[in-house]
């Protein structure tokens, strides 16, 4: 989804110009080609499930991070802490208890700033988990709603696996809608920046995190 919002630090500032809408055009024309995944074309799954294969508008990306795996699982599904580590998020909360699964809901918030054709907005983004393995992938979906802007659905997969010298997280997402698919390149744009800013802060939280608290990967 949009990662977007008031700066809080450098780093949060860097991650708010990257994925304004309003220079959206302008990223897509930069985006990586190794990480843009074609119309039609994704391979990861989580329980057999992945994006919409049919979606326009989609990005994927990975990172390796230098922390054990279950820091950087902790990190990525307690999801009421998100706005502790990622600044573009403005709240977060889960909407039923327990430990997150399939079936759990949370809802987020997160400023969208104005484009040619939208208004500078607040967008809420209710999810629920389609699918989750832990310490191995979590699949959520769900519409991201706000004044004059709207994403019908964002489906948004993580995978994580250990490898040599830490662990590789991937996430793919796509969205469907009206709104956005009248701009594709524009959509996607906003997009990358969001889950690059995202596995961004990720990595920086996490290898923080193992270096205070150093254990066996």
């Amino acid at each position: 989804m949009f990662s977007t919002g008031p700066s809080k630090s450098p780093r949060a500032g860097k991650a708010a110009v990257t994925t304004a809408l309003a220079v959206a055009a302008v990223l897509a024309s930069t985006i990586p080609t190794a990480q843009a995944t074609p119309h039609g074309g994704t391979s990861s799954r989580c329980g057999g499930r992945g994006v919409d294969s049919a979606a326009l508008i989609r990005y994927e990306s990975d990172v390796l991070i230098k922390a054990p795996l279950s820091t950087v699982w902790r990190l990525q599904t307690d999801v009421e802490r998100w706005p502790s580590w990622q600044p573009p998020f403005t709240t977060a909360e889960r909407l039923d208890p327990g430990r997150l699964k399939p079936g759990s809901r949370f809802r987020w918030t997160t400023p969208a700033p104005a484009t040619p054709t939208t208004p500078a907005t607040t967008l809420a983004i209710t999810s629920t988990v389609q699918e989750l393995r832990r310490h191995d992938c979590i699949l959520w979906s769900g519409p991201a709603i706000g004044e004059g802007l709207r994403i019908d659905e964002g489906v948004h997969l993580w995978t994580f696996k250990k490898v040599k010298g830490g662990v590789r997280v991937h996430t793919e997402e796509t969205w469907t809608g009206d709104q956005v698919e009248a701009d594709v390149p524009t959509a996607t744009a906003a997009l990358a920046g969001g889950l690059e800013a995202w596995l961004d802060d990720l990595k920086t939280t996490a290898e923080a995190d193992a270096g205070e608290h150093p254990r066996s990967h």
